[in-house]
């Protein structure tokens, strides 16, 4: 695909816009990007269910200990 100029790119997406018009090529880019943003939030919250674990516990006994000296 990579011999085709700009001019036949440009016929294709004129074709592509002609059928499917324009609203609907936004739909879908506005559901792709919220279907990429989906993905990240959740990769995301993986994550942080994992760490909150680790970082409390850590927090807590620094706390605590804190507490103990009289500080």
């Amino acid at each position: 695909m990579g011999s085709f100029s700009i001019w036949h790119w440009l016929i294709v997406l004129v074709i592509v816009m002609l059928v499917f018009g324009t609203k609907k090529i936004g739909n879908m880019g506005s559901d792709l990007g919220k279907a990429v943003k989906g993905f990240k939030d959740g990769v995301k919250g993986e994550e942080e269910k994992e760490k909150p674990a680790a970082d409390k516990s850590t927090i807590d006994v620094a706390a605590k200990e804190k507490d103990k000296s009289g500080n």
